[in-house]
């Protein structure tokens, strides 16, 4: 079989262009699309993004083993870069997770200061239990923790937080505080610093739980009718009702089976990556959607706090629950306090993965 010069041509060159182009196909375009939105997305967070700030709280964050399991490459080039922008911009790409039926919302969460004595008196009478020695946790279905008691060979529910109020349990006291309201919120946050009356300052962190499901308490309040708006709770709105009605004080925090246990620190507060947080920069996630260590970028805008920058995933919460669903560390102090507690916005998430 013979063949004609300019076909001989074609079928050497075909990349050269002799050779018929196809369409653009729909998996093309979408590519190109999805492309495009990262490019938007990413040039919207860099406007106002210190990236040299960015790159050093990463490498921080590389330090855990979640952080390195998650970006093991990555975590190893960040050790030798000169541009910080482009380091973030070539290694990662933006993906956007999409909500499920569950609430897209931010929150925020802070350290409290308590005042406290390592003896028990009228003022001081409200223990800081530390982990229960009798505390046992055993992993059950999709490696989830479970927590409760052995009685006579017999695995038992831990007891709730109405029945710790009632009986002493067998856990050393850290030390006693003068304000049950607040050591409930020292609960929530999941840690805290207690001021001694010489001056002295301890940090508490979270130990373990005594595995109870977490109750909201501004949801509780509202379902009594205490509240007739879901957009006025607020960690002030519920504290400020409780100190005004102090008989009801109890029946109230104990609708809240979980009761959290803690430990004396020596750094600030650290979340469950094992790292100290970073104000603004930390989140705490649903790791059942998230893994612990990861890069972020959220979006949100409230009347009083607005957030569009990249945070990292370092912490984890009993009433963290969805893909779409943070809360974001706000530090120590009167401003970290008040913003934490009036945040509720709602979310927009991108997790970062890495390209290579």
């Amino acid at each position: 079989m013979r063949y004609s010069l300019p076909l001989l041509i074609c079928l050497l060159f075909v990349l050269s262009g002799c050779a018929p182009k196809s369409a653009p196909t729909p998996q093309d375009e979408a590519f190109v699309s999805s492309l495009k939105a990262q490019n938007e997305r990413f040039n919207a967070l860099a406007e106002h993004e210190n990236f040299d700030e960015l790159l050093s709280l990463f490498r921080q964050n590389c330090a855990a083993p979640l952080s390195k399991k998650a970006y093991p490459n990555v975590c190893e080039q960040s050790l030798h870069v000169k541009d910080a922008r482009a380091f973030f911009q070539n290694s990662f790409e933006l993906k956007k997770i999409q909500p499920n039926e569950q609430r897209s919302m931010l929150t925020g969460y802070y350290e409290p200061l308590l005042h406290g004595s390592l003896k028990k008196s009228a003022r001081f009478k409200y223990p800081v239990y530390a982990k229960p020695k009798d505390l046992v946790a055993i992993v059950g279905e999709r490696d989830k923790k479970m927590r409760g008691r052995s009685v006579k060979g017999k695995m038992l529910p831990y007891y709730t937080r109405a029945e710790i109020e009632k009986h002493k349990i067998n856990a050393e006291v850290l030390c006693y505080v003068d304000d049950k309201i607040d050591l409930f919120f020292m609960e929530v946050q999941g840690s805290g610093r207690v001021e001694f009356e010489d001056g002295k300052v301890v940090f508490i962190g979270y130990a373990d739980s005594n595995g109870h499901p977490y109750k909201s308490l501004g949801r509780e309040m509202f379902n009594r009718g205490i509240f007739t708006n879901l957009e006025d709770i607020s960690l002030q709105s519920i504290k400020a009702w409780l100190v005004a009605h102090p008989s009801q004080i109890d029946a109230l925090l104990n609708t809240n089976p979980s009761y959290v246990f803690f430990r004396k620190m020596e750094q600030r507060a650290t979340g469950s990556l094992g790292l100290v947080l970073t104000p603004e920069r930390s989140v705490a996630v649903d790791r059942s959607y998230i893994p612990l260590g990861s890069l972020l970028a959220l979006k949100s805008e409230s009347p009083n706090y607005k957030v569009d920058k990249f945070v990292f995933a370092q912490d984890t919460g009993g009433a963290i629950k969805g893909p779409n669903r943070a809360d974001m560390f706000m530090g120590y102090g009167e401003r970290a306090q008040w913003i934490a507690g009036e945040l509720k916005a709602p979310l927009e998430v991108w997790i970062m993965q890495p390209k290579f």
